[in-house]
């Protein structure tokens, strides 16, 4: 399984652990991911996710995932996330 959020495009960085001596080591820096289930109004039904809890706060932000999805760039979502987002704007338009 990939540590890269599904919604946000976010992955791993790489740094250094600095020690006090000033030695340096390569290291990585994880993103906070979780399993979470997202509901989508307009098609009625959720969809399970990996995402980093920026991107979950950032979905809270926007008022819930299809508010979310419209304004998402299309070259962060994931192929999951980009057919939900199809899906959506596809029931939009009907409705």
């Amino acid at each position: 399984m990939s540590r890269v959020c599904e919604l946000s495009g976010k992955g791993p960085m790489t740094g250094n652990n600095v020690s006090h001596a000033k030695n340096r080591t390569r290291r990585r820096f994880l993103p906070n991911l979780n399993d979470q289930s997202l509901m989508s109004e307009v098609l009625g039904r959720t969809f399970k996710l990996r995402i980093s809890a920026a991107a979950l706060r950032t979905v809270d932000h926007r008022g819930g995932l299809d508010a979310f999805m419209a304004k998402a760039k299309d070259s962060e979502l994931s192929e999951k996330a980009l057919k939900i987002k199809k899906d959506i704007i596809k029931a939009q338009a009907s409705a």
